[in-house]
């Protein structure tokens, strides 16, 4: 508070404070005001040391009621309060080591400042190390190995590189102290454990194989398989055969590991073959391990039993009942004796165990009801014993088990209100697992749309039909139906669509009263209010908030533009003051619209 004394008597004694800014005279004050009758200053706005200045230099005039002044300088300063979190000087810190980084290696240096004043406080680990493989320097954030590091036992991330993700904290030394932390939600400090070459490859295929002797050139007799957990180059292996295929029977593709007969098999001659199989990583040095392939050359009866067809085809209901009869199969063999008895059996293969055949007499029939939809074609292969085969292709034919299905159960979407009709707001889409016209999906509204919308029947868009008014109705429910096209028992499913309309501003603001008339007494008081406009807009937000100014520059009357008061600048000249006012009511868009009032004084 400042205080200015005057010796003169009545009107020449009365003191009226003034404050400008220091460094720019008669400029007033945006951060501190005074009481023009008691000389109190006072904070008009929030301050912020870190952003503000630090110290205000201010002018305070003192003028009595005959026009003499006096001036004074008054300096204020900001004191510092701990309102700020430590910052890191980088979002995120990423950084590559060896897997065989020795403990105590200096890593890498997170670095956290403080706006406030005063001495900072510490850095430490918060999350992300839980086996303890780290540690950080308290005071400067250097990141240092505590244990060795192994790569094979890391988390294994999608671009297949091995990581530590560190989350780090900064506390400063206020009361209470304040923490920030470095990237909460995501990878702080992120460290790549680069791999070097330690494992050796290991087979994790069979050492033994069998195959038949009547096999063709080119057959797959055996799939070898190698795996090394090192990364990269350090875990590629490559095949080779280092012993036992002297006369180069069998060719081992070294990429794939796949093995296939090179010349025709013949038991009687070589029924027993032993490879000494080699996997070798791409390393540097490269490491390898060997493997002793066993593979033993089945025998077959030289007359074969023939099918009398090669492929069968056939069809059946799917949800029927097991024991179906579905197909009967034949064969015949032009051995003798026992050797001409055959027993028919089904061959594994995807989906085999849903059907039964009867060993003697070749007659197929389903062990369990068949669905369609989770496998239409099955491909079974028939076979008497020793070695003859026969194809069989059975189709499912499709009933009407399953209904329509959205990807939603409920479908939340905005739109303008200033759509235009017939534009397309949403795309439904219900997939049908059935065939067929039990697979084909229509689409239609039910509940009461008011007339806003309409779908199309086949394509499932949904579009206004007339114009939207948020004014009128903010938000619309509805629900769409998918139905699917079957002749017998049609099924559908209902989702919900609710559609919301967002504002435009397409609203003027609406005076409650024009014209305005004021009656004023000659003698009131500057700053007194002396009448109040009101006005408002249907739109929301920054469309619906009205602000008020006047047409004209005025000096007599000021407005004040948030809530409409008419403010007396200066002493009326008279008792026969009389005046007209034109106010503008203008809203706070882009493009704001205006309406304007008269005010008679």
């Amino acid at each position: 508070q400042v205080k200015a004394t005057d010796a003169d008597a009545d009107q020449f004694g009365e003191i009226e404070y003034f404050l400008y800014d220091g460094f720019h005279y008669y400029e007033k004050s945006k951060a501190f005001q005074i009481d023009p009758r008691t000389g109190q200053i006072c904070v008009s706005q929030d301050i912020d040391r870190e952003v503000d200045p630090a110290i205000y230099d201010l002018l305070v005039k003192a003028m009595d009621g005959g026009g003499l002044s006096a001036q004074a300088f008054v300096r204020i300063e900001i004191e510092d309060i701990n309102d700020n979190h430590p910052v890191f000087e980088q979002a995120v810190y990423v950084t590559s080591i060896s897997s065989h980084t020795q403990p105590g290696t200096e890593i890498i240096n997170v670095v956290a400042t403080d706006r406030d004043l005063g001495i900072y406080g510490v850095v430490t680990i918060s999350s992300g190390d839980p086996h303890g493989r780290f540690s950080i320097d308290p005071q400067f954030g250097i990141i240092r190995t505590k244990n060795q590091l192994d790569h094979e036992t890391q988390t294994v991330f999608a671009d297949k590189q091995q990581e530590y993700a560190l989350h780090i904290a900064a506390e400063d030394c206020g009361s209470p102290p304040l923490t920030s932390s470095l990237m909460r939600d995501s990878l702080a400090v992120k460290i790549v454990i680069l791999d070097i070459n330690d494992n050796s490859p290991s087979f994790k295929s069979s050492p033994l194989s069998y195959v038949m002797e009547d096999v063709e050139v080119g057959f797959l007799v055996h799939h070898v398989i190698a795996k090394d957990p090192d990364e990269g180059r350090n875990g590629e292996v490559t095949y080779h055969i280092l012993s036992g295929n002297e006369n180069k029977v069998f060719v081992l593709d070294e990429i794939t590991g796949i093995l296939t007969t090179a010349q025709l098999l013949d038991r009687e001659i070589q029924e027993r073959y032993s490879l000494t199989v080699v996997a070798v990583d791409d390393g540097s040095p490269a490491l390898s391990t060997m493997q002793v392939l066993t593979i033993i050359v089945l025998d077959v009866n030289d007359e074969t039993p023939i099918f009398l067809k090669q492929c069968y085809e056939t069809a059946v209901h799917e949800n029927q009942d097991p024991g179906e009869f579905v197909i009967k199969v034949e064969a015949v063999d032009r051995d003798a004796g026992l050797n001409s008895l055959l027993q028919y059996e089904i061959l594994p293969g995807a989906g085999y165990e849903k059907f039964k055949m009867n060993q003697d007499s070749g007659e197929l029939v389903t062990t369990a009801s068949l669905d369609r939809e989770t496998q239409e074609v099955f491909s079974i292969k028939g076979s008497p014993p020793r070695s003859s085969t026969a194809q069989l292709y059975l189709m499912v034919l499709d009933e009407n088990d399953h209904s329509p299905s959205f990807a939603k159960t409920q479908y939340l979407i905005s739109v303008r209100e200033d759509l235009e009709e017939g534009s397309a707001i949403l795309d439904l889409f219900a997939s049908d697992k059935d065939d067929g016209l039990n697979g084909e999906v229509m689409y239609s509204l039910i509940d009461d749309t008011f007339g806003a919308f309409a779908i199309d029947s086949v394509t499932g868009s949904v579009v206004t039909t007339k114009a939207l008014d948020r004014e009128t109705r903010s938000q619309y429910t509805f629900r769409a139906v998918a139905s699917d096209c079957s002749t017998h028992l049609p099924r559908s499913t209902t989702v919900s669509v609710v559609v919301h309309i967002d504002d435009v501003n397409d609203n003027d603001p609406i005076f409650f009263q024009n014209p305005i008339r004021a009656f004023v007494p000659a003698d009131t008081h500057v700053n007194e209010t002396i009448a109040t406009v009101r006005a408002e807009d249907m739109d929301l937000g920054s469309n619906g908030a009205v602000f008020f100014s006047l047409m004209t520059a005025e000096t007599v009357f000021q407005i004040d533009t948030k809530t409409g008061d008419i403010i007396l600048l200066e002493p009326l000249a008279s008792k026969d003051f009389s005046t007209q006012l034109l106010v503008i009511a203008s809203d706070q868009s882009a493009s704001p619209r205006t309406a304007t009032a008269m005010v008679i004084i």
